[in-house]
């Protein structure tokens, strides 16, 4: 089994199958930039593969607008697994948004998904971790709800001998790469992989090493990426 991910898509498709905010504001290397995700995950990822989706998946503030672009990574290869991001404003309770996700594509909050081949995918959207330019209290109480929701989904896996492969939005600690409550949570679960996003333009310079305190980490916003679902693990178990 293949394990791909690409994160940070930020699709905004309307009804009339339109572009609602083109992203090519944001660097040239944005432009249609949906069309270089579509063709660029059609050429890489095949039916049976898992792609994980660590959030910021649409602009849309209401769920039923978010189905456009959900209708359109569905037609993608591969079995899908979503996280939020924090610009996913239309992600209105785990329940509701089950309802609309199209066949192949699931989403995690506060549980896992248990593959066939020995893995479990867990995740949450994280937050700014302590020890950041700027963290305040407010950013405190995020951090510690979303460090128990991390909790939660970990601890929903009752099966032994399971791999665990954790996704979050977030990096999983500050921009100096010191240890966090995420990094202290996967450490405690035997977590090796975690994938995450949220990192963009000059920022992405400031992405954790590719393995630290044990744990190999995965970059998979969109533009670090080059629009092109990464592959992080081929497995057979």
């Amino acid at each position: 089994m293949r394990f791909f991910a690409l994160g940070d898509p930020h699709l905004s498709f309307n009804v009339r199958g339109g572009i609602d905010k083109p992203m090519d504001i944001f660097g040239d290397n944005w432009q249609d930039h949906h069309q270089q995700i579509k063709e660029n995950w059609e050429r890489v990822v095949r039916p049976e593969d898992i792609v994980l989706v660590p959030g910021d998946i649409s602009w849309a503030m209401k769920l039923e607008e978010a189905r456009y672009d959900l209708e359109f990574l569905g037609r993608l290869p591969g079995r899908k697994i979503l996280i939020r991001g924090n610009h996913d404003l239309w992600w209105q309770g785990i329940g509701k948004v089950r309802k609309v996700l199209p066949w192949g594509m699931e989403a995690i909050q506060n549980d896992h998904i248990l593959l066939d081949n020995g893995w479990a995918v867990c995740g949450t959207r994280g937050w700014t971790c302590p020890g950041e330019k700027n963290f305040t209290a407010e950013d405190n109480k995020i951090y510690e709800r979303e460090l128990g929701r991390l909790r939660l989904s970990l601890s929903s896996i009752k099966e032994k001998d399971i791999n665990i492969l954790v996704m979050l939005h977030y990096p999983p600690a500050n921009g100096k790469h010191e240890s966090s409550g995420f990094i202290e949570l996967l450490q405690e679960f035997g977590v090796k992989h975690c994938v995450y996003g949220h990192l963009h333009s000059d920022s992405i310079k400031g992405a954790l090493p590719e393995e630290k305190w044990g744990i190999r980490f995965y970059l998979a916003s969109a533009d670090a990426v080059n629009f092109t679902p990464k592959l992080i693990l081929e497995t057979d178990r």
